[in-house]
């Protein structure tokens, strides 16, 4: 992911409605069109960085973690030395996927390369994977089997940017300091792409689908169409149909690309400098972090708190958006506490909440500052992430029922020229997010 700029402000969920576009010429198989569906309908999901710059652990400095290698301008040829000490021997792919589960969340996003262009996976197309390292295991088989068991989807993030590989050339915004030839073979580059990307759709049995990231290293230089990439997604969509394609490019979606994701923003908003201002009527996804850091550092110990992070899920919700949410392994292969505690806590609330959040998509109501509405059939959810006082008038009509949907208490409303009004609301202080069903008749 980029380095950030910024943390999310909760001011975001006032944020204008975005105006949606449609970039996407590309007709998806049966498969393809229900693995969507099912995207949209998940809306939450855990994603994992871990490589190793995790043992780097940011080199004490709280804005770095998975960029160390760039940002600290090491070579391909020192950096490689990392690879003789990896060996995270309390890594256990059943805790991980038992964690995910109990956060509440339906998928699993895993770097399988990241920048640094070291495989995290069994690839024998470059002896620079993971089981050359003293750990020798391959942990991508064990999350894959682990998720299978759990009944979680598993997606694999990989970095299309690569500091490593010689034929990466000619270099892009970053990857200047490594100390490689400058010289290099690109389609030499993408056949190895390719080729891992094949290893990964054919070895793991079926996956959610592939994340991108990187294409924008290219962007200003002449290489940025030569990346060929409706010959990688036709790749994948053959070797796997119902495998879902985003690329974290920051612009409108090209044909074949199954999602949108946005980065450290909710769709229409670029407070951080990554996003364009297109959103396409694609599902989408927004990526976030649950402190400053996208791989685990020692030292950023920003965490959002629980209460944060529940408003920003169900903010996304609101606006038709999957909520991807970071942790960052330590080098040992542990998550780290403290985002375990914030998971369960996400999952308790859901366990509560959940049917507002789960197989809904955005509701009648536009995002205010009082907060968001979700639907889902008959039914409207409106989400109070701040108190809207006394009463709050919706444009909602043929409301047969308003209750509160955790516990059940009927909530009185009269009908109003302009929909309904919601009344004696009061909101606990220490609510989170205190949400209301209303029963729309048929």
């Amino acid at each position: 992911m980029l380095r950030h700029l910024a943390i999310l402000a909760a001011a975001t969920l006032t944020a204008a409605a975005p105006v949606p576009a449609q970039s996407d010429s590309y007709t998806p198989t049966p498969e393809n069109a229900a693995a969507r569906h099912w995207f949209a309908d998940a809306r939450f999901g855990v994603f994992l960085h871990w490589g190793l710059y995790s043992q780097l652990a940011g080199g004490g400095d709280k804005d770095i973690a998975e960029w160390i290698m760039e940002n600290k301008k090491i070579s391909a040829a020192h950096y490689e030395r990392l690879a003789q000490f990896f060996n995270p021997i309390h890594f256990d792919a059943d805790a991980w996927v038992r964690t995910v589960k109990e956060s509440g969340a339906r998928y699993i996003v895993i770097t399988a390369k990241h920048h640094d262009g070291f495989a995290m996976f069994a690839s024998t197309t470059s002896p620079y994977n993971v089981t050359t390292t003293p750990f020798r295991r391959d942990p991508i088989a064990e999350l894959a089997a682990a998720c299978r068991r759990g009944g979680i989807k598993l997606f694999f993030y990989y970095s299309q940017l690569d500091w490593h590989h010689p034929d990466y050339f000619p270099r892009g915004r970053t990857g200047n300091h490594t100390g490689r030839p400058q010289a290099g073979d690109w389609e030499r580059y993408l056949r190895y792409q390719d080729a891992q990307l094949t290893e990964l759709l054919t070895r793991y049995g079926p996956i959610g689908g592939i994340w991108f990231d990187g294409w924008w290293d290219q962007q200003k230089t002449p290489m940025r169409d030569r990346w060929q990439l409706q010959r990688t997604y036709a790749l994948i969509h053959r070797l796997q149909p119902g495998a879902l394609i985003v690329n974290n490019h920051h612009i409108a979606p090209f044909p074949g690309e199954d999602y949108q994701a946005f980065e450290r923003d909710l769709p229409g908003e670029n407070t951080n400098g990554y996003n364009g201002s297109v959103v396409s009527t694609l599902p989408l996804e927004m990526a976030e972090t649950m402190n400053g850091s996208w791989g685990f550092n020692m030292v950023d110990d920003g965490f959002k708190s629980p209460a944060t992070l529940i408003a920003t899920l169900a903010g996304a919700a609101g606006r038709g958006t999957n909520l991807l949410l970071n942790t960052g392994p330590m080098p040992d292969g542990r998550l780290q506490p403290e985002n375990v505690d914030t998971l369960k806590a996400i999952g308790g609330w859901l366990r509560i909440n959940g049917a507002s959040i789960y197989g809904t998509r955005a509701g009648p109501v536009t995002p205010q500052p009082w907060g968001v509405t979700t639907q889902s059939g008959n039914r409207i959810f409106v989400h109070l992430l701040r108190d809207p006082g006394a009463t709050l008038t919706l444009p909602v009509r043929n409301v047969r029922a308003a209750r509160l949907l955790d516990g059940g208490t009927p909530v009185r409303f009269r009908r109003a020229a302009t929909g309904i009004e919601l009344q004696g609301l009061a909101r606990p202080a220490t609510a989170v997010d205190q949400v209301i069903a209303l029963d729309i008749a048929g």
